[in-house]
């Protein structure tokens, strides 16, 4: 029995381990906003959806080259933060600055774009490729 019990630890540490390494900014990732919310200033923020707020349903981190690449556009991170717990990725692409913050453990993520007018929130999760 305890044999059986350590085989099953030693099976869950190792699969934690491998996963947990996804998200540390050694594999390319693709990400996709699950949940937009566009907020203005003096109002409250409204659900959308990635096509509403003309953001790709799909973006890639590529961390070796330091960029996000979506279908039709790459933007380069021009500021790379890397705590235990989170990776924070900021840059500005078109007049509009963004962040996203890639938890390491889970890898999902929070993101904005935001310019003088407003600001677009979004969370989603992000798988290797």
């Amino acid at each position: 029995m305890r044999k059986a019990l350590y085989s099953a630890l030693v099976l869950v540490a190792m699969c934690s381990s491998a996963h947990a390494g996804d998200f540390d900014g050694s594999r390319l990732l693709i990400c996709a906003p699950v949940e937009v919310k566009d907020c203005e200033a003096g109002s409250h923020c409204v659900a959308a959806t990635p096509a509403d707020v003309g953001t790709p349903s799909f973006v890639r981190i590529d961390f070796d080259r330091k960029l996000l690449v979506g279908p039709k556009s790459e933007s380069p991170i021009r500021v790379y933060e890397k705590t235990d717990q989170q990776i924070l990725m900021m840059g500005s692409e078109q007049g509009f600055g963004w962040t996203v913050v890639l938890d390491q453990q889970s890898g999902e993520i929070s993101a904005t774009i935001a310019d003088r007018n407003g600001a677009f929130v979004l969370f989603g999760s992000c798988t290797p490729i």
